[in-house]
């Protein structure tokens, strides 16, 4: 069974891949995996297994580690440039005889040579599941969704935003003539613009939710930490195990930085924010 974890980007998908790859039954593609074209091949094998026994702390960020990946550069290699950085969002009839000939080698071929029943991938930006969907139709997707004005706030730190070139320079190609006036309207304001960026890729979501699809709001996954990935786990068809039990003791769920945007961004652009996003945000339950 291979499913995917999706999200807009900094919106908790990691900590939500990161857990669920703790469950034995689960393999994934390694950031080993992904950097060196020639992973040894016992790596590539029992990534799942060393994964499982490194202490979390050890796999922290912004050091050393050894985790799950998103896999970029694998993908770029072996499957091409497209499923890496679209300009828009992937649909079926992107898909070609050879590319999906391609994407069944890299996941297929990675799930065997590990050997467990259920293959886990992740995505961020453009959903990519009208492609991914008709490449593997029976593919479930887990959907992370964050309150877009963290989001947002968050884009806006990441040393790999674009956003500063506007939407000629950026990550998501040209903007609806709706958001592009609304941008136009702002003066082309840097904190709405990041925040028109989620407001179009929750649009393509919106548009490519089929099939087994569930969608789990981060914040929640943070005030219930035991629930939420219960029903992850559930919709996964993968039983809470004593072993997973262990691996999810060793996370910490902290909602720290949950509304940090309040405090990063004036009380002007968090108005503009919400005055932009309050369609979205209201539809998925956040308060204004």
């Amino acid at each position: 069974m291979l499913s995917f974890v999706v999200g807009t980007g900094r919106c908790g998908s990691t900590l939500v891949h990161e857990v669920l790859a703790r469950h034995p039954d689960v393999g994934f593609v390694s950031n080993l995996d992904d950097r060196y074209a020639r992973c040894p091949g016992p790596i590539r094998r029992r990534g799942g297994l060393i994964y499982r026994r490194t202490p979390p702390w050890l796999n922290a960020k912004g050091r050393p580690r050894f985790a799950p990946s998103e896999g970029y550069l694998a993908l770029a290699r072996e499957v091409g440039p497209l499923l890496v950085d679209p300009e828009r969002d992937l649909r079926a009839d992107d898909v070609t005889p050879w590319l999906a000939a391609r994407l069944r080698a890299f996941f297929d071929g990675r799930a065997a040579a590990e050997g467990r029943p259920h293959y886990l991938h992740k995505f961020t930006g453009w959903p990519r599941t009208g492609l991914l969907r008709e490449v593997f139709p029976a593919a479930k997707v887990v959907h992370i969704v964050r309150d877009g004005r963290a989001v947002a706030n968050s884009f806006l730190q990441m040393p790999w935003w674009r956003g500063h070139l506007g939407p000629s320079g950026w990550h998501f190609g040209p903007l609806p003539p709706e958001y592009a006036q609304e941008w136009e309207n702002a003066d082309r304001s840097q904190v709405l613009l990041a925040g028109l960026a989620w407001k179009l890729l929750l649009d393509a979501y919106d548009r490519a939710r089929t099939g087994d699809w569930l969608e789990i709001r981060y914040e929640d996954v943070l005030a219930g930490p035991r629930k939420h990935f219960e029903i992850m786990l559930d919709f996964l068809g993968l039983p809470w195990t004593p072993a997973f039990e262990r691996g999810f003791a060793r996370h910490a769920f902290t909602g720290s930085r949950a509304d940090a945007y309040r405090r990063d961004l004036t009380a002007a652009q968090l108005s503009l924010l919400t005055g932009s996003l309050r369609e979205q945000l209201e539809a998925r339950g956040y308060p204004l």
